[in-house]
């Protein structure tokens, strides 16, 4: 008898088509009712609630009630960085939708990755932070370094409230259209939401895809820049 983790059972859950088309509506961050995503799959509500059964009953999302309506949402961080990293393999050995669309080169520019900032953006945030040493590398783990601190501070981000929860504070996730890592965990997820609250960017409805107004795109070249050379 085989021991250790049943990675079979989660790809079987994910390998599914029109389960993988729902996982993925889902990586935008909201919350969607099983009409939503039987939409998204192209499928039968009836069919919807019985993928979306098998995908609760596998721990992969979870559901919420509001009023008469149920919505679905991804169980956790650590289900979308296992999408966002399928995503980035799938892209890497060319498995990719053979239809692109105008939507694309935006995607690929800045998106929500579950409920943090990924894309070229996203990517540049990280390096960006890395090469002015507020974060660093250990053995592919990520920590904030005092420097750091005091960066995310005077961003008005409460690094206690965030270290109080059970999240790690930063974590790298593999970017699937730059095939390198993004920033995720609390940090991450703090960081997108000061671009909303600011104003300096918000989502297209509807899509992953963030948009960067004028002055968004100014201050996040000038808090995220990254030196030539």
């Amino acid at each position: 008898m085989k021991e250790g983790p049943d990675i079979a059972l989660i790809g079987s859950l994910i390998g599914d088509p029109a389960r993988a088309n729902m996982l993925g509506a889902l990586m935008s961050g909201k919350a969607l009712t099983a009409t939503e995503l039987a939409a998204e799959a192209g499928i039968t509500a009836q069919t919807a609630s019985s993928h979306l059964g098998k995908l609760e009953a596998g721990g992969l999302v979870q559901k919420s009630k509001q009023g008469r309506h149920r919505y679905f949402s991804l169980a956790d961080d650590d289900v979308g960085a296992v999408l966002e990293s399928l995503m980035g393999l799938a892209a890497l050995k060319g498995h990719t939708r053979v239809r692109t669309g105008p939507k694309d080169p935006a995607l690929r520019r800045a998106r929500v990755c579950y409920n943090h900032l990924a894309g070229e953006m996203g990517v540049q945030m990280l390096d960006s932070m890395k090469q002015r040493g507020f974060v660093v590398e250990d053995e592919d783990q990520l920590e904030l370094t005092v420097k750091g601190h005091q960066f995310a501070t005077g961003l008005g981000i409460n690094l206690d409230a965030l270290r109080s929860t059970r999240r790690p504070l930063c974590k790298s996730c593999l970017d699937w259209s730059a095939r390198r890592s993004h920033l995720a965990g609390a940090l991450g997820t703090a960081l997108l939401e000061h671009f909303y609250k600011t104003g300096w960017a918000d989502r297209l409805e509807g899509t992953r895809i963030v948009t960067f107004s004028k002055t968004g795109e100014t201050e996040f070249a000038r808090h995220f820049k990254i030196a030539e050379g």
